[in-house]
């Protein structure tokens, strides 16, 4: 066994590996950006070393930076995490070339595995299904969407060294075939360097289920069950669960063998994960499932496998690099129970999920117990950066039963607190209780049917929170008032202390300027016999509240109901900025991102919800669009410039 690991990743990962690492007895050493100087894993780490910028490709893709510290720090071995470097077949053969162990597959399998389409015709001659389509070479516009034509409608264009959902565009028409070809092109050109796509059939009522395998250097290979990544955004990943609802025997056999298949062929080792895509219209069935991709490195839902096989995939990972057997053969796994994991995100829901940065004033999670694991690269007090994934935890519930498993995430979902950068925890906790995707109806298009079930769309601000977080800065008010007089007089009481609003002349009631989500209120506030109240103009506050959480910030407080969060503090009109006066042909940056292109020039006249912009943000694509009919009169941005959240990009005029 290995006596050190360099940890080329960062994170939740990085945690998680140093966390196995330091049990297995193993010095552990993390790099980092700049960025990440105060990170929890720099933290956790034994030892740290900076590596560079921020920006990934200035830092943790820089392979020779990150082996320079290997050879300084005396690593026995690197461990790539998932991303980053970690299917990176080059990067691989310069840790064997510098004498450090790559804790992760050969080279040539990374290779044979990481382009698609390559992939794909490698595992049809080891009689493994794929999907219809093209897989070729040819990147010809016209000859692609004369494919598509033929392959028929509805189809996808992924990118041939993608993952992720990047790169990637459904297209259900031949009309919309260039401009999707174009932008999923453009996405796997930022994302992967490599701007080929290919195109295949879109498989309706489509169910994402993957094999975990795993293969040792003596010819061993065994698969450990299979996961079921059918709850999807964007072609990412929400939920996942092991085993796969509805999966039988029959099935599990004949899929569990197509990945075997599939990971001899490439001759691979260590942990990798074959993804099928399954027609769910009639039920999972031995012949209604195709090859998508092999993901040749750890998956971020690797935790649920833990949890229904009872193996510490990380551990055996290092086993195997280090050239030890695989403990067990495929008759000795059985599935203890079901597992399901959340990927708790910093990303608005009601802002179609946009990516949300900023400090984390709060962050509290349930105990973890045998039964609930919380996987985290952050603590309360840290910030959210903008330059990498957005992820704040992964939240893991196992239960004897499916039922139970989902009863117990949603449970610890509720308990969960977040505040400062906006979270996915409530849409989670939704999801959890959905009665359609407990009975187990759903496929990889479920989210986007349900979004307004699952409080995925813009709502108006709750009012209860609204009212509790009024009532809270008054309370402030006073305690601070309090404090003042009482130093102001030597700490002796005054009749003038008191608090409870109370006059003479009956009920006392006050005005109260308050910004309730950006939006200007003035609040009514009074006193009677019961204690303070609230009334919001044009808002009914429900009578009684249930508890809420109330997080104070640098400028007001964050009142959190059920995950969702409701900034409220006083209004100054000396905050007022004059862009806010007439803000209605205004376009800003939604998020802290970088302006991949411009569609529009100064003078020009555009439509209401004509595409303005594209925005780069966390490794996904947003589309600015014009608010209004008008003209371009100003556009203060250029394309390939990074851009703070809330910057001015572009104002549309009256026309002409």
């Amino acid at each position: 066994m290995f006596s050190s690991v360099l940890i080329a990743n960062r994170g939740e990962i990085a945690c998680r590996i140093i966390r196995t690492a330091r049990r297995l007895g193993m010095r552990t050493i993390a790099v980092h950006s700049d960025a990440d100087a105060d990170a929890l894993f720099v933290r956790d780490a034994d030892e740290a070393y900076a590596i560079g910028p921020a920006p990934a490709r200035e830092s943790y893709l820089v392979g020779s930076r990150i082996l320079e510290v290997a050879r300084d720090a005396g690593a026995d071995c690197i461990h790539p995490g998932y991303g980053f470097l970690s299917e990176n077949a080059e990067f691989a053969e310069a840790c064997a070339k510098a004498g450090v162990t790559f804790v992760g597959p050969p080279p040539s399998a990374i290779r044979a595995m990481g382009l698609k389409d390559a992939a794909k015709t490698l595992v049809e001659r080891a009689r493994v299904p794929v999907v219809p389509g093209y897989h070729g070479h040819k990147q010809d516009p016209a000859f692609l969407r004369e494919r598509a034509a033929n392959i028929g409608f509805p189809v996808l264009i992924k990118a041939v060294a993608g993952g992720g959902g990047k790169g990637m565009r459904r297209v259900d028409r031949l009309i919309d075939f260039e401009e999707a070809l174009l932008g999923a092109q453009r996405e796997a050109a930022n994302a992967f360097g490599d701007p080929r796509v290919l195109v295949e059939k879109y498989v309706r009522s489509p169910r994402h289920v993957e094999m975990q395998v795993f293969a040792d250097r003596h010819g061993n290979v065994v698969h450990l069950f299979e996961r079921d990544c059918s709850l999807q955004r964007r072609h990412q990943k929400v939920l996942e669960e092991a085993p796969a609802p509805g999966m039988t025997a029959e099935v599990r056999a004949a899929m569990g063998q197509a990945a075997v298949d599939a990971a001899r062929a490439v001759g691979y080792v260590g942990a990798g994960t074959v993804e099928f895509i399954a027609d769910g219209s009639n039920g999972l069935t031995a012949d209604s499932f195709f090859f998508m991709e092999m993901n040749t490195r750890l998956q971020v839902e690797h935790p649920v496998t833990e949890a229904i096989t009872g193996l510490d995939l990380v551990e055996l990972q290092f086993r195997v690099a280090a050239g030890e057997r695989l403990p067990f053969a495929q008759g000795d796994l059985a599935i203890q129970g079901h597992a399901v994991e959340a990927r708790l995100y910093a990303e608005d829901p009601e802002r179609g999920f946009l990516p949300s940065t900023g400090r984390l004033w709060a962050l509290r999670f349930p105990e973890e117990s045998d039964r609930l694991r919380i996987d985290t690269g952050v603590a309360e007090g840290d910030e959210v950066s903008p330059f990498y994934d957005p992820m704040i935890a992964k939240v893991i519930a196992h239960g004897d039963t499916r039922a139970q498993a989902l009863d117990r995430l949603a449970d610890a979902l509720a308990r969960t607190v977040v505040a400062g950068p906006r979270s996915n925890v409530a849409f989670l906790e939704a999801l959890c209780r959905a009665p359609e995707f407990r009975a187990g109806r759903f496929d990889t298009g479920f989210i986007d049917r349900n979004l307004e079930a699952l409080g995925a769309t813009a709502r108006p601000f709750p009012a209860a929170a609204a009212a509790a977080g009024a009532l809270a800065l008054v309370g402030q008010a006073v305690r601070r008032s309090i404090a003042a007089a009482a130093v102001a007089s030597g700490g002796a009481p005054s009749p003038w202390d008191a608090a409870d609003g109370f006059q003479l002349s009956g009920e006392r009631q006050i005005g109260l300027p308050l910004l309730i989500e950006g939006e200007r209120l003035d609040a009514v506030l009074g006193w009677d016999a019961e204690g303070p109240s609230v009334e919001l103009p044009g808002h009914a506050v429900p009578p009684g509240s249930h508890e809420l959480d109330i997080v104070e910030t640098e400028d007001g407080l964050i009142v959190l109901d059920h995950g969702r969060q409701t900034h409220v503090r006083l209004f100054d009109a000396l905050d007022m900025s004059f862009d806010e006066a007439d803000a209605g042909g205004v376009v800003k940056a939604p998020m802290h991102g970088k302006v991949v292109a411009l569609f529009v020039t100064e003078g020009e006249t555009v439509e209401k919800g004509q595409k303005l912009a594209i925005v780069e943000a966390m490794k996904m694509e947003h589309a600015l669009v014009a608010p209004r009919a008008g003209v371009v009169t100003e556009i203060a941005v250029e394309a390939g410039q990074q851009t703070p959240e809330g910057a001015r990009l572009i104002v549309i005029g009256d026309p002409d």
